[in-house]
């Protein structure tokens, strides 16, 4: 049995993979409900590649909106890069997506049998059972014997803080408020993914379904700031009047209680991934800040690697190896050109 810690992105494609071997899991996540998660999120090929081995990639595009044009622009959409994706089309098969995170959460939590999800379950800390047997407790006390442990629970990974105790987030010196406006966008925007850079600030924007489209806004801040509700959209609206006018039509047309602020983190890559039969992926091992638009899709990445490993191989440390040797260049790399996007930006 292997027990995954984590109900997000990266440990539900984890459990579908699985279940696509026949591996034997359980998810265990501590929030009761998965309904209203995030704002949008970019799919990129490589996700999509993965998401059709899964089966679902028909449910996905159904749910989602195809982004067939990439441009970086000044703050009035005058163009620094733009990009159509045919080449990338005729290369992988694929363009990017945009959908709702909880669009996507819904349709891959649907593919995985009920009773192999545990939701409301807050994972506390792991100690040996016996020397092949790992015992998960969790924060009601309850607890789990398993004989692997798999922890897809993001950057602030309490397995990886106990497998790994030196291990360090880093505040990016951004803070990014997200949200999702209730809008039918002009025809120039249904299909184009656009990223626009001002003075240090920054404004995405990205379709996901006929009347959402999903924006984010960066600016550099210090850290653990919070917001005055009330006077949020007039905030937002002052730091970036300079730039294009879809930017106060979006920000006008999402409600205070959608607007969600977050500072960007990522992790100071690790050394290892894995101690014994315990194995971190996705954020909780290699949280990159998300100027690459990769984040969500590493994770998808690694689940589909790691099932492959664990179902060809009988030692799961082996397993673990294999995968992380397989895996630790690509997304180490990724780290870091975002981190320095983030510098070109700002």
């Amino acid at each position: 049995m292997i027990t995954i810690i984590g109900g997000g992105i990266g440990g539900l494609t984890t459990a579908l993979a699985f279940e696509k071997h026949g591996i034997d899991y359980h998810i265990f996540e501590k929030a009761p409900s998965l309904k209203t998660a995030g704002a949008g999120i970019w799919l990129a090929p490589n996700a999509l590649q993965v998401l059709d081995w899964l089966g679902i990639l028909d449910k996905i595009a159904e749910k989602g909106n195809t982004i067939d044009r990439i441009s970086v622009t000044n703050q009035d959409l005058s163009p620094l890069s733009d990009t159509h994706q045919g080449f990338v089309v005729d290369t992988f098969g694929f363009s990017t997506i945009a959908i709702h995170r909880a669009e996507l959460q819904e349709i891959l939590l649907k593919s995985i049998p009920k009773h192999k999800i545990t939701l409301g379950k807050a994972f506390h800390k792991f100690e040996k059972a016996t020397p092949q047997k790992i015992k998960v407790i969790f924060e009601d006390n309850s607890s789990t014997v398993t004989d692997t442990l798999i922890g897809a629970d993001g950057i602030h990974s309490k397995i990886r803080k106990q497998l790994f105790p030196k291990s360090k987030i880093r505040y990016s010196g951004q803070t990014c408020w997200r949200g999702v406006a209730d809008i039918k966008i002009d025809s120039d925007f249904e299909h184009r993914g656009i990223e626009m850079w001002g003075n240090q600030i920054r404004f995405g924007i990205s379709r996901i379904s006929d009347q959402k489209v999903y924006w984010f806004a960066v600016v550099t801040s210090k850290p653990n700031q919070k917001d005055n509700t009330t006077h949020l959209k007039n905030k937002l609206l002052e730091i970036f009047s300079k730039f294009h006018p879809i930017v106060h039509q979006l920000i006008s047309n999402t409600m205070n209680d959608k607007i969600i602020r977050g500072d960007i983190n990522d992790i100071t890559p690790l050394q290892q991934w894995h101690t014994d039969t315990i194995c971190l992926i996705g954020d909780a091992c290699h949280s990159a800040t998300p100027d690459m638009g990769q984040g969500g899709a590493q994770a998808i990445e690694d689940a589909y690697y790691l099932s492959h490993f664990i179902n060809n191989e009988e030692n799961t440390e082996i397993a673990f190896s294999k995968f992380q040797k397989k895996r630790y260049s690509k997304v180490n790399t990724i780290v870091k050109l975002s981190r320095r996007t983030e510098k070109i930006a700002h």
